[in-house]
């Protein structure tokens, strides 16, 4: 039964947030006030829901967050809400909470990316070491997230050129070589290498190279793999 409760995201959401977020989507109003008072007691900020769509419809946060979702909700299931905020999860972890005891479930929410499920009534001795590791993932993804994004600016605020010239040098192609695949003088490479690593702001071409492969790679952060900006390296045809 969908009851508003005093603890819903309506009187959480006026506070100013810079606390650890814990969201709580459940449809049982009484775990979710119980729940919010437990997260406020451990000095974190509590967010409730009662159903998946009204998670859905939340402002995103740029804080240390996790996701205590109940597995059975009307509507939109748990387990489809896991599916539909698969970006999500390396920010923002999840932990599944259900009143059954459903391996299959279990099972199946844990392969989605669940880090952890638990079973009603809650064990704190359970509940809360999972919430404080979920934001220390949480925690440590955004502070990735945030490295990576800056070295995509970076990245972005290259020249054209000077990103053909780097995605050279960091292959391990000399000055002279580079200058012979862009068609252009040895002299104009040194100078847009020189560019490259001052706008890059690496110390070294080691760096560089270390740069370029988390710039491949996209940090590990699902969200960041879908700029636009994003590092490819030439066919190695085009530089033989």
């Amino acid at each position: 039964m969908n009851l508003p409760s005093a603890f819903d995201r309506g009187s959480d959401a006026q506070l100013p947030v810079s606390r650890p977020i814990v969201f709580i989507v459940d449809d049982d109003v009484s775990v979710r006030e119980s729940l919010s008072l437990q997260m406020r007691n451990e000095g974190w900020q509590p967010e409730t829901f009662a159903s998946a769509q009204e998670y859905l419809a939340r402002s995103p946060v740029t804080v240390p967050s996790c996701l205590v979702l109940d597995i059975v909700l009307p509507g939109i299931t748990g387990l489809e809400l896991q599916r539909l905020i698969a970006d999500e999860w390396a920010v923002t972890p999840i932990i599944i909470i259900t009143g059954y005891g459903d391996v299959p479930k279990t099972v199946q929410a844990m392969k989605a990316g669940a880090i952890e499920f638990l079973t009603k009534p809650l064990n704190d001795k359970l509940l809360l070491p999972a919430v404080r590791h979920a934001l220390a993932r949480s925690q440590s993804a955004l502070r990735h997230k945030a490295e990576f994004d800056k070295l995509q600016c970076c990245y972005a605020a290259l020249t054209h050129r000077e990103q053909q010239v780097m995605q050279l040098v960091v292959l391990g192609m000399p000055n002279k070589q580079v200058a012979e695949e862009l068609h252009i003088s040895e002299i104009t490479v040194k100078a847009h290498r020189g560019r490259v690593m001052q706008k890059m702001q690496a110390d070294s071409l080691a760096d560089l190279v270390k740069m370029a492969g988390r710039l491949q790679s996209g940090s590990g952060v699902r969200a960041a793999r879908r700029s636009p900006d994003r590092f490819a390296l030439p066919q190695q045809h085009s530089v033989a």
